[in-house]
C-alpha cells in the first residue's frame, strides 16, 4: 500500500526560492526534487534546512508536514541556517542592496522565530550608515548624545577613555588598604600610571576606527569581536557588533564589558600594594601592573553573555613584579 502524500517545503542550497512538494517516501520526494531543481538524482540527496542534518527513509517518516528541506546536489555541502548567513555577507562585499532585499524575501516567507529574528537582525545591520562619520551624516546615531560629540569616533573614544579613567580611580581609591609605610610609595606609583596614561589620553584609541589601534580590538570598518571567555579557544556564540552602524547597536555596545583576565580586584592592585610593602630596597615594576591594568596586554573586549563572574584564578607573575635598580656608575 502506498504511503499518503505529505507536504514539504524544499528549496536548493544556492538561492532562497522555496517550493512545495508532496511526497509519501524519502525516495519519491528526491526524485520530485531533483526534476523540479534540474539535479541530477545520482548522488543527489536531502537535509533539515535548520541544522543540516541528512535524512534517511526512517527519519523522513518521523518528520511533521511542511518541514523544510534543502536538496543537495552532488560535492554539495549544508550546515544549518548560517550557510545562509554567510552566503549574505559573502554577496554584502560588493552588494549591500542585494543582500538586505534578499534577507526580507526570506523573512517574509520565515516562521521559525529563532531564524526570524537571525534575518531580521542582520537586516537592521545591513541597514545601518556604517561608513558616516560625521554628525551631519547621520543624526540618527547621535540622538541622547551630548552636543559636544561631532563625529562617532569621538563618542567611541570619549567612552573608552571613561572606562580606563574608572580603573585608575579604583587604583587609586585601594590606597586606604595599603599598609601606612608603604602609602607614600603606592601614591607616587599611581601618579607615575595617571601620567602615562593622560600622555597616550588614557587609551581611548581603542574605540577610535580613525587610528590605527593597538588595541587590537577592532578593524578600521569598526567591528568589534568577542574575545572571551578566556579558558576556550573562542567565543561559544561568535559574538560580533559594529557599534558605528546605528543608535540601538552603539546603545547595546555600552553593555560590552573591557574585562581584565587577570582580575584587577582580587589580584593585580592587591599584588601591587603587597609589592610595594615588601620591596625591601627592590624598585617594583610599575609598568608591568600599568599593563595589566590599563592595556590589551591584560584586558579583552567580551559580550556581556560570555563575562564570567567567577573568579579566574589567575595571578600576575612573580618573575615581573620587581625589577633591578638602575645603577649611575661615576667616571674617576
Amino acid at each position: 500500500m502506498a504511503e499518503p502524500l505529505r507536504p514539504f517545503r524544499l528549496r536548493g542550497c544556492s538561492g532562497p526560492r522555496k517550493f512545495g512538494v508532496a511526497a509519501g517516501s524519502l525516495r519519491g520526494l528526491l526524485r520530485k526534487g531533483c526534476r523540479l531543481l534540474q539535479l541530477p538524482l545520482p548522488g543527489s540527496r536531502l537535509c533539515l534546512y535548520e541544522d543540516g542534518t541528512e535524512l534517511t527513509e526512517s527519519y523522513f517518516r518521523a518528520l511533521p508536514p511542511q518541514t523544510e528541506l534543502v536538496l543537495l546536489g552532488p560535492g554539495e555541502t549544508w550546515r544549518g541556517c548560517a550557510s545562509d548567513i554567510e552566503r549574505f555577507l559573502t554577496a554584502f562585499c560588493s552588494q549591500g542592496g542585494a543582500v538586505v532585499e534578499a534577507a526580507r524575501k526570506l523573512l517574509s516567507d520565515e516562521r521559525a522565530p529563532r531564524r526570524q529574528k537571525l534575518l531580521a537582525d542582520l537586516i537592521h545591520n545591513l541597514n545601518g550608515n556604517i561608513l558616516a562619520e560625521d554628525k551631519e551624516d547621520d543624526k540618527p546615531w547621535f540622538e541622547g548624545l551630548d552636543s559636544r560629540f561631532k563625529n562617532k569616533s569621538s563618542y567611541m573614544r570619549y567612552s573608552c577613555e571613561s572606562r580606563i579613567r574608572s580603573y585608575l580611580k579604583e587604583v587609586s581609591g585601594f590606597i586606604s588598604n595599603v599598609h601606612p609605610t608603604a602609602r607614600d610609595e603606592y601614591k607616587g606609583i599611581v601618579d607615575l600610571m595617571s601620567g602615562r596614561l593622560r600622555s597616550v589620553k588614557y587609551n581611548g584609541c581603542y574605540f577610535d576606527r580613525r587610528e590605527v589601534p593597538a588595541a587590537r580590538l577592532c578593524t578600521t570598518e569598526g567591528w568589534f569581536s568577542c574575545q572571551g571567555p578566556f579558558d576556550r579557544e573562542d567565543c561559544p556564540g561568535k559574538h560580533s557588533i559594529n557599534p558605528y552602524s546605528n543608535r540601538e547597536s552603539r546603545i547595546l555596545f555600552s553593555t560590552w564589558n573591557l574585562d581584565h583576565i587577570i582580575e584587577k580586584k582580587r589580584a593585580v592592585v592587591p599584588e601591587l600594594a603587597e609589592a610595594v610593602k615588601t620591596r625591601d630596597g627592590r624598585e617594583v615594576n610599575w609598568e608591568y601592573f600599568y599593563q595589566l591594568l590599563f592595556t590589551v596586554d591584560n584586558l579583552k573586549l567580551v559580550h556581556i553573555a560570555c563575562h564570567k563572574k567567577t573568579n579566574h584564578n589567575l595571578s600576575c607573575d612573580k618573575a615581573k613584579i620587581y625589577r633591578k635598580r638602575k645603577q649611575n656608575h661615576e667616571i674617576s
